[in-house]
């Protein structure tokens, strides 16, 4: 699908075709023809438009043709069946600014886009400089908005899992865990593109944009030390959790060996007295609670000795 927005008159409106200073965005499903067709138009080399649906691509930028071209990676919901898959994980949007034209690529649905898609009409797609640094600002807000989700569901399954020891809490800690390194990896990579792109004024921004630009990347950072705070706090809890469960288990373990010794020696003493072979008191008219009474004697001494040891 592809769109085409332009400013006239103060107002942002959608168009049918491109024209100078027009925002256009790709969104899925896409179509190979799609591509081309926009590749020929707007004099765009064709890999930058498939470089978006590669899901591995890093956060970069080149110029290719006086065409520059930068990928950035925004977090979205990951919507996998599978229970054991990252709750969120991270896409490329891919941002190519022609001559005359911005041009958004997104092989994935994201909120990032949304959220700038829903501001728009506060945008001006001719500047292009400061669209790019909106749309960075859009990623980073998103960032901060599924930091603090994660955070909330991880003090929530860590309440449950307090409660019930449960493995399905202990699996949704793991899920998260796994979101949170694709958020860090993201997040790490998108902040030294936007300190190169500081570093080199691959934009050429003039000194407003680019005390917006050190603003963006004073907030990235602070995800990310969001994000590796999350990620150490969750691993101190899962590390803590299989402490505990090791300390249960050992004495669980503990109380059943300590059953078993105390019901085993009062077996060895009845297995004595069952052999068919002359024993003390044998004939005795007694000798039937002999052995239960020696019995029970060795198992409460054996109990009581536990019990003051703390084993049982």
């Amino acid at each position: 699908m592809i769109q085409y927005f332009q400013t006239k008159d103060g107002q942002v409106t959608e168009i049918t075709k491109a024209e100078i200073g027009t925002w256009v965005n790709l969104a899925p499903p896409f179509k190979e023809e799609e591509f081309v067709e926009i590749s020929k138009e707007l004099e765009v080399p064709i890999e930058f438009l498939r470089d978006s649906l590669d899901i591995d691509e890093r956060p970069r930028y080149e110029i290719e043709d006086n065409v520059k071209f930068i990928v950035i990676k925004p977090p979205t919901e990951n919507n996998s069946f599978n229970d054991s898959d990252a709750y969120y994980i991270t896409i490329p949007i891919c941002i190519i600014l022609t001559h005359n034209q911005i041009i958004t690529v997104n092989s994935f649905d994201n909120g990032a886009i949304k959220k700038f898609l829903s501001s728009f009409q506060k945008r001006n797609a001719d500047k292009r400089n400061m669209m790019v640094l909106k749309i960075f600002e859009k990623v980073i807000q998103t960032y901060l908005e599924y930091l603090k989700e994660i955070n909330n569901r991880r003090n929530q399954y860590e309440q449950s899992l307090y409660d019930s020891n449960s493995n399905e809490d202990l699996l949704k800690l793991m899920r998260i865990q796994k979101s949170l390194v694709y958020i860090i990896t993201a997040l790490r990579g998108n902040e030294l593109l936007m300190l190169k792109l500081e570093r080199t004024n691959f934009l050429q921004l003039n000194d407003e944009e680019k005390e917006f630009l050190q603003d963006l990347i004073v907030d990235a950072s602070q995800a990310l030390e969001m994000a590796n705070t999350y990620t150490n706090i969750l691993s101190s809890t899962l590390d803590a959790f299989a402490s505990i469960i090791s300390n249960n288990l050992n004495s669980v373990m503990k109380r059943l060996t300590s059953i078993t010794i105390i019901l085993s020696l009062p077996a060895l003493v009845t297995s004595i007295y069952g052999m068919n072979v002359d024993i003390p008191y044998s004939h005795s008219a007694h000798a039937f609670y002999i052995p239960v009474i020696i019995s029970l004697i060795v198992s409460v001494i054996i109990a009581w000795y536990f019990m003051k040891k703390k084993w049982f």
